[in-house]
């Protein structure tokens, strides 16, 4: 009954980053779109705007931090492949404990560095020093939600990790990443 809760748990949080991740990707062609605007307003129309910049740069920012979890679910993130590859799963799965276990630490600590700077930004009126100087509390705010994804992916790696390294099978052996899928 444990193990079936802890499964639904492992599942969910996989649904969840993985529709998020794939939501967010939707942001790519107009985060394009805004960036080809920009130059040709700036270089055909001889008028540059005032917003795209700043438009671009927010819309780059909740791309790669709302793909964060998503990124480590697929292991997509760098990894020092020289130690882990030469090791057995189960060894593997103590490094991850490891690793996971710090990335949490750091990802809390992100998690509430970005509530305490959200809640400044909405109390000091925060904005952007640029010409059109758009507010800030809304970047505050996706990156607290970010690094609570990508820790809700981190326990939920962790937890495989610890099942793996406890019996040397996956908890979730139905579930692959997309490199794993596509490889050979």
């Amino acid at each position: 009954m444990i193990m079936t809760a802890i499964r639904r748990y492992c599942l969910g949080v996989h649904a969840l980053v993985a529709s998020i991740g794939n939501s967010v990707s939707y942001l790519m062609p107009v985060l394009a779109f805004v960036v080809a605007f920009e130059v040709f307003s700036r270089y055909i129309l001889d008028s540059p705007t005032i917003w795209a910049y700043d438009t671009s740069l927010f819309i780059f920012g909740y791309i790669a931090a709302l793909g964060g979890a998503y990124a480590q679910q697929q292991r997509a993130h760098i990894n020092v492949d020289i130690l882990y590859n030469k090791v057995s799963a189960r060894t593997k799965s103590i490094f991850n404990l490891f690793s996971f276990a710090l990335a949490m630490f750091f990802m809390i600590i992100v998690c509430k560095m970005s509530i305490g700077k959200f809640e400044e930004a909405l109390e000091f009126n925060y904005r952007r020093q640029s010409e059109w100087a758009p507010h800030m509390h809304h970047y505050w705010l996706m990156m607290a939600i970010a690094s609570v994804l990508l820790i809700l992916q981190l326990s939920s790696d962790w937890i495989d990790s610890l099942h793996q390294a406890i019996t040397g099978k996956p908890l979730l052996p139905e579930v692959q990443t997309e490199q794993e899928e596509t490889a050979p």
